[in-house]
């Protein structure tokens, strides 16, 4: 098993390090420059549409989709996840305060990717036994032709989207979820993931108009609670602001200035560990996203785009900034600490052994949410595969893999998650590039208006 474990790490971080990341990147350059720096000029539109259709009582979701707000929601809360607690803190650790600088770069980038994917998944959006539903496997089988080749490109991606993130992902996920609490509240894990699998389960069965309404409330909760807690700790710390913002530009360019040629850090690991982590924690260009993007109601594909470009932003430059800016400010950096750990002192520091509670009660949130918004993005995938009939079976096998996560060792499980996270992209990016005319186009069309 250790043997195996290996062979998935090494090619996960073959995928991940040597393909993707110049992948990932150079189609959000590419998108950038075609759409004319669309992230920008559609920012403050992207907003004013996302906050117009929030509503709170969830009643707008149903068989014809989702409102903008909720779709907004149920996208952050796959985004949002326990890689804002600890994907900061181990680019941190592995690349350096300059890390942050390139996660910054990548999610830039990234904005202009995540509207083309909300756009395509507009576009090719379709009802499939009453139910409004889409995704990268509905716009790369059609929009790529409709043949064979298409059609089994689509198959890659919803299996691996499945393997990936309903299954192996939420599996960790709720490993997550169950360590911090048994660390903090010595509870057994397996009690934690009978409870993630009875509140998980509650919702599937509720359908759309349940997801929907869990997920518009609980991001403005999660993310309202962490920010918060994180402004309130940076205001005590408020001396260590600019130097933070130092170290974090000086950290990009030249990391031995910061940490000393001692710690062995250089440009291309802060490069490296900073886009990597920052495309992980954003998805943008990874195809999971546009699932919840496709089945929102507008009037245009562009609306749905702007709102999207708004998800990349929340994620990276508001959450994961703030757990940077805290482990930065409190002085954890060459800490010798890494991932959940390394967060988990930034906050002690400051809110004593309140930190670990608190931080565990954010896990809770935000692991929650992901699994959410992870079995979301699988149902498209599963009734492209098996239609009606294979989600009762999906919906059980999805509450064991939580079940069954909350109590193991998940490291082999984890590395698989990774890979197939990483495979699922490469069929998406082949479709984006392919069908970016129909984005631009879109875009110029909504541009005249």
């Amino acid at each position: 098993m250790e043997n195996l474990n290996l062979l998935v790490q090494n090619v996960s971080g073959f995928v991940w390090n040597k393909i993707l990341i110049l992948l990932l990147i150079g189609t959000g350059v590419f998108f950038t420059i075609v759409l004319k720096f669309i992230q920008v000029r559609k920012f403050g539109e992207g907003y004013k549409r996302a906050v117009r259709g929030a509503n709170l009582n969830g009643e707008s979701a149903g068989a014809d989709g989702m409102s903008s707000f909720q779709s907004l929601a149920t996208a952050i809360a796959a985004q949002v996840g326990t890689g804002n607690l600890a994907g900061a803190a181990t680019a941190i650790a592995s690349g350096g305060p300059g890390a942050i600088f390139w996660m910054w770069v990548s999610a830039f980038f990234g904005m202009a990717t995540v509207y083309a994917e909300a756009v395509l998944g507009q576009l090719y959006k379709k009802r499939v036994e009453g139910e409004i539903i889409g995704g990268p496997a509905y716009y790369i089988s059609e929009g790529l032709g409709n043949n064979k080749f298409s059609k089994g490109l689509a198959v890659f991606f919803a299996l691996s989207c499945v393997l990936a993130l309903s299954f192996m992902g939420n599996a960790v996920q709720a490993n997550s979820i169950a360590s911090a609490f048994s660390n903090v509240f010595e509870v057994k894990p397996m009690y934690i993931g009978l409870l993630v699998a009875v509140v998980s389960g509650f919702i599937f069965w509720g359908g759309t108009q349940r997801i929907a309404s869990f997920t518009e409330k609980i991001v403005p909760l999660m993310a309202g609670l962490y920010v918060g807690a994180s402004i309130l700790i940076m205001i005590f710390n408020f001396s260590e602001i600019i130097p933070a913002f130092k170290m974090i530009i000086m950290g990009a360019f030249n990391p031995s200035s910061v940490l000393g040629g001692a710690a062995g850090i250089t440009v291309k690991e802060a490069v490296r560990y900073g886009v990597a982590r920052g495309l992980f924690s954003n998805e943008a260009g990874m195809g999971s996203t546009p699932h919840a993007h496709a089945v929102a109601k507008v009037d245009d594909p562009s609306h749905q785009g702007a709102v999207a470009i708004i998800t990349v932003f929340i994620d990276t430059f508001v959450v994961l900034n703030c757990t940077a800016f805290v482990i930065i400010m409190t002085g954890g950096v060459g800490s010798g600490l890494t991932g959940i750990t390394l967060t988990q002192s930034a906050f002690n520091k400051v809110l004593g052994s309140w930190g670990g509670v608190f931080i565990a009660v954010c896990l809770f949130f935000f692991a929650l949410s992901t699994i959410i918004g992870w079995y979301y993005f699988g149902v498209a995938n599963i009734k492209y595969l098996f239609g009606e009939k294979g989600m009762n079976p999906y919906k059980i096998i999805v509450l064991l893999f939580i079940i069954l996560g909350s109590m193991a060792k998940v490291d082999l499980v984890w590395n698989l998650s990774d890979l197939f996270n990483g495979l699922m992209a490469l069929p998406n990016l082949v479709a984006l590039i392919a069908l970016y005319k129909l984005v631009k186009n879109v875009a110029i069309e909504n541009k005249n208006k």
